[in-house]
């Protein structure tokens, strides 16, 4: 049986949905997320915003994903490092997988692994500032 790709914004509050439910059960990211998330669905509404703007250039999205991380980071004794980005980042190629193939669900992988880096580095980087 053959995927379809990501089309809309059904299909990306799909993917963010079912990631963000492996995530919170997850041992090692679920402590960084279940305590800070209150309103798990205007989560999954907020970072469905945020990747169809990413993906699509549709919405306009409001928000600052560095200064939230930064902010976690802070709060959890700066005890964020690269593996948990790459747990992360493996468990949402996993769930693109999972449900679609095709150009934006590859995009969606490409843009995950550069925010990914560019968070990491600049939490790093936050961390030295004085």
């Amino acid at each position: 049986m053959s995927k379809k790709d990501i089309q809309n914004r059904a299909d990306i509050h799909l993917l963010v949905s079912t990631f963000y439910k492996k995530v919170r059960t997850d041992e090692v990211l679920g402590p960084f997320f279940n305590p800070i998330i209150k309103d798990w669905e205007a989560h999954f509404e907020h970072l469905t915003s945020f990747w169809e703007s990413s993906l699509f250039l549709k919405t306009k999205y409001y928000g600052n994903p560095l200064e939230v991380h930064v902010k976690v980071d802070r709060e959890t004794n700066h005890s964020i490092t690269e593996l948990h980005f790459g747990l992360w980042l493996n468990l949402w190629v996993q769930t693109i997988d999972e449900l679609f193939q095709g150009d934006y669900a590859e995009n969606a992988k490409h843009r995950a692994r550069k925010m990914g880096t560019f968070l990491y580095l600049n939490i790093f980087q936050a961390r030295q500032a004085p």
